[in-house]
């Protein structure tokens, strides 16, 4: 809904763009001594060019964010899984193995079932969050235990939260995506861009035929670069489960 009140606006400003240069030049023509001013094209293609790149930096900045907030959970929610499985060795003797294992359990379901969901840009099932409780019940201990081993349940349970706010955000950013208005605006900046620079002072020599290929590789570069960013898991430049792996491998 917002994408297409967006192209309403913006086709309905430039059509009475249009309707007000038909009109001046139908009101006002130009007078016999008078030459059409080449200087007003020149101005409104820099103009598309320097507000294209600003849309550009925009869009590279806002999935360059995503991208590397999504690797930081990722990061921090095996460092604090890491640091539960250390952990075990300071519970009694008969939790030590299930914490263990509970927490290898957790790291390979997220490696091996969510990863592959995540990157297909698809919603997790609430497995995941069933082995993180299951890793809390692992961590406890009861009334009856040394100080020690409370002290250490009490860590263990710090940490599990830590692994609960990263899981949370690992979550959020999966299913992040670039605004399609931006999209719209990488498109079609990029359309208008390239069309000026046929519109206005091309001529046909070697040099302007390489400035064109140049800009028109460089913008699909920048924009498949950008399609690849805003998915913060894929397979090409998302973000790995190499901690988890090296962790737990």
């Amino acid at each position: 809904m917002v994408l297409l009140e967006t192209l309403v606006v913006v086709l309905g400003v430039a059509l009475v763009a249009a309707l007000a240069v038909v009109a001046k030049t139908r009101l006002f023509p130009l007078g016999e001594d008078e030459e059409p001013r080449e200087d007003v094209a020149e101005y409104i293609a820099m103009m598309v060019s320097v507000l294209y790149a600003v849309v550009l930096g925009l869009c590279l900045v806002s999935v360059w964010d995503t991208r590397s907030s999504a690797a930081d959970h990722v990061q921090d929610e095996a460092s604090a899984l890491h640091q539960t499985y250390l952990l075990a060795d300071a519970l009694p003797a008969d939790r030590r193995q299930p914490l263990r294992d509970a927490a290898r359990t957790y790291a390979d379901h997220v490696v091996s079932v969510e990863w592959p969901v995540m990157a297909a840009r698809e919603p997790l099932d609430p497995a995941g969050w069933r082995l993180l409780e299951q890793l809390r019940q692992a961590g406890e201990v009861g009334e009856t235990a040394k100080v020690p081993h409370q002290i250490a349940a009490q860590e263990v349970l710090a940490q599990l939260g830590y692994v609960d706010d990263a899981r949370r955000g690992r979550e959020a950013a999966a299913q992040e995506r670039l605004s399609p208005v931006l999209w719209t605006g990488l498109i079609i900046g990029g359309a208008l861009t390239l069309a000026f620079m046929f519109l206005f002072g091309i001529r046909r020599s070697a040099t302007h035929v390489v400035m064109v290929m140049g800009l028109a590789g460089f913008i699909t570069f920048t924009v498949l670069l950008i399609h690849q960013l805003d998915s913060p898991f894929g397979p090409v430049l998302g973000a790995t489960p190499d901690p988890f792996t090296r962790y737990f491998g």
